[in-house]
């Protein structure tokens, strides 16, 4: 099964080879049928702590790293 790739904006850098990664994706309201804007924000692994704040970068699923952190950062 093919893993999920995310594109996303790095929040905070959240201890030692972890940043937060808020990723925005645009949906349809069911009965508005207005566009409208959902956020979440995902824990990724940084293996080499080479990502800054403010940069976008793009996350791949990958096997439980630890309790919350299931995503690694795919430049």
């Amino acid at each position: 099964m093919p893993k999920r790739v995310l594109n996303g904006k790095v929040i905070k850098k959240s201890g030692d080879k972890t940043v937060s990664v808020l990723v925005t994706r645009q949906t349809t309201h069911p009965i508005y049928k207005k566009i409208i804007r959902v956020s979440k924000k995902y824990l990724a692994h940084d293996e080499h702590n080479a990502i800054t704040v403010g940069e976008s970068v793009k996350i791949q699923e990958t096997r439980p790293l630890s309790k919350n952190k299931s995503w690694e950062v795919v430049k």
